[in-house]
């Protein structure tokens, strides 16, 4: 085969002026083979290559998010999407992050060695296929060019918790993606089945982790849910060689993606070792990119790969504002800055209207407010990062319920504009040894709509949660401009199922939804000195 394969099989594809389709194995150092495809442009080589290390399948190609790799190879590049280690066509046994290395080095050195390569090598893709970008094993084997979307290092802040609770939802429904991948490749149709049936009829929820036992027991995403959020040591941090961070690198995340975290700590350490990251921050969910990033990334290979610059410079930073999607060349170390207090009367759960955000000098009363959590009806968590359905959403139904305490602001009298991280701070005690805060920015409109914006979560387990402490929650950052006529409103729940899981009260880590000891859960919320405030999403250097 032309492109210097021992692989046994290959198939090709040919059309006049069209790119040619091929796959092509490499055999690693421990005797194992990877699968790759690849997209050549018509015509003589050699090309720029594009790679994508994934654990789908490489005939997917992350087109759920991606333009197809022969729109790349109509541009110019090679593309290879390669099958990770057990996965796919791939030969071994499938591990995760922890394999990614080693197999990432020696595929950058396979391709440079290839006759269709000119030396010239960008990586790109999305979550899985973004982080495999940054886990590599020698700092002499490296891409020229990188575009990790939607990633982060940290197993347990980046992929696996917010807050100290686990993912539930969207940590189950990705393990079992992974596990029934297992199950085909093994031929265990069965088990295939009863993981599908699981997802489609949402009995995954309470069965999830029981199926991720039986059928891929030394998964990654098992690992993760037998792994306390509160124990960071018991966690893997992935450490991409030095070199790394200074190459050209696009950074892509969005608004309603819980990976956020993890790209902003990516940017904030690429500058921090002297490297110059470009940065989009879209109106996004992990899936849903309203147009794509195609045209962006295309540009950003022409420039670092083919020397191709556009009559403009590109901007560095660019920062896409909810709802009115106007892109603005913000930083992540810039924030609005605003405080706000919390006053009630002590009806803010009773009354949606009742609780009020105040802007200094304001200090606003000091009474309490109390929510009691019933496990037997829970507050459902909706949109935002967390949620199956991530996004913004219509929350005036949840802000009804008399287990969620609202506070509005006074009504705009101009455009408002909020970037940055929320944060609240507040002092909470519990009647029992454990208790979640939930937490929603929203957007009232004029019309009574209630538009989520921003949400956060934060658990508390042992002794401390009863005694009053000052509580810590995070909410996902953003840029937003409120219209005139509109209010600011952040509500507070104690939990968001099946966001995240219930918390049983009686200490332990929750572990599902609501069960037959689950407790009643009271929680005093003691607003003299709770206060909202607009922080930078990413410390300044």
């Amino acid at each position: 085969m032309w492109w210097g394969s021992t692989a046994p099989t290959c198939a090709e594809v040919n059309a006049p002026a069209a790119p040619r389709l091929s796959d092509a194995w490499q055999e690693m150092a421990d005797g194992v083979r990877l699968c790759s495809r690849i997209w050549t442009p018509a015509g003589e080589g050699p090309w720029p290559v594009l790679l994508m290390r994934q654990p789908y399948g490489r005939a997917i190609a992350s087109t759920v998010t991606y333009a197809h790799p022969r729109w790349y190879a109509d541009h110019g590049y090679a593309v290879v999407v390669q099958d990770v280690r057990g996965r796919g066509d791939s030969e071994g046994t499938f591990s995760g992050f922890a394999q990614e290395a080693t197999d990432g080095s020696n595929t950058l050195a396979w391709l440079r060695r290839q006759g269709w390569c000119n030396g010239r090598i960008g990586s790109y893709g999305f979550s899985y296929q973004g982080l495999t970008q940054l886990l590599l094993a020698d700092g002499d084997q490296l891409p020229d060019a990188l575009a990790p979307a939607m990633c982060g290092l940290d197993e347990r802040l980046h992929w696996a918790c917010s807050g100290g609770a686990h993912w539930w939802a969207l940590g189950l429904g990705w393990g079992l993606q992974l596990a029934a991948q297992g199950c085909r490749r093994r031929g265990d149709a069965t088990g295939w089945h009863r993981i599908r049936r699981s997802l489609e009829d949402g009995s995954f929820l309470q069965d999830g982790p029981a199926l991720l036992e039986q059928l891929d027991p030394e998964g990654m995403a098992r690992r993760w849910f037998t792994s306390d959020p509160a124990e960071p040591q018991a966690w893997r941090c992935h450490q991409p060689p030095e070199a790394l961070w200074r190459r050209p690198m696009l950074l892509i995340g969005g608004w309603h993606d819980p990976h956020l975290a993890g790209v902003l700590e990516l940017w904030r350490r690429a500058r921090a070792a002297g490297g110059s990251p470009e940065l989009r921050i879209g109106a996004w969910s992990h899936l849903q990119w309203q147009g794509g990033i195609d045209a962006l990334q295309l540009a950003f290979f022409n420039r670092h790969l083919k020397g191709q610059h556009e009559p403009t410079a590109a901007e560095p930073l660019l920062l896409q504002s909810l709802r009115d999607q106007h892109w603005q060349p913000r930083s992540p170390e810039q924030g609005s800055g605003q405080h706000w207090a919390l006053a009630s009367n002590g009806l803010a759960a009773v009354d949606s209207q009742e609780g009020r955000l105040l802007e200094p000098p304001d200090a606003g009363e000091s009474q309490a407010v109390v929510l009691v959590h019933d496990p037997w009806r829970p507050l459902p968590g909706r949109g935002g990062p967390l949620g199956l359905d991530g996004g913004l959403v219509e929350r005036s139904d949840l802000d009804q319920r008399c287990d969620v305490a609202c506070f509005s602001g006074t009504t705009t009298d101009g455009p408002l504009e909020l970037l940055g991280q929320p944060q609240l701070r507040i002092t909470a005690a519990a009647d029992q040894p454990g208790f979640d805060l939930c937490v929603a920015l929203s957007v009232l409109r004029p019309d009574g709509t209630v538009l989520q914006v921003s949400t956060g979560v934060a658990r508390f387990l042992g002794e401390t949660c009863l005694r009053p402490q000052t509580r810590l929650v995070q909410l996902q950052p953003l840029l937003l401009t409120l219209a005139p006529g509109e209010q600011l409103r952040l509500s507070i729940g104690l939990a968001a199922w099946p966001q995240i899981a219930v918390n049983p009260g009686d200490g332990s880590q929750p572990c599902g939804g609501s069960g037959p000891s689950h407790r009643t859960i009271s929680v005093e919320l003691q607003l003299a000195g709770a206060e909202l405030s607009m922080q930078p999403m990413v410390g300044a250097n």
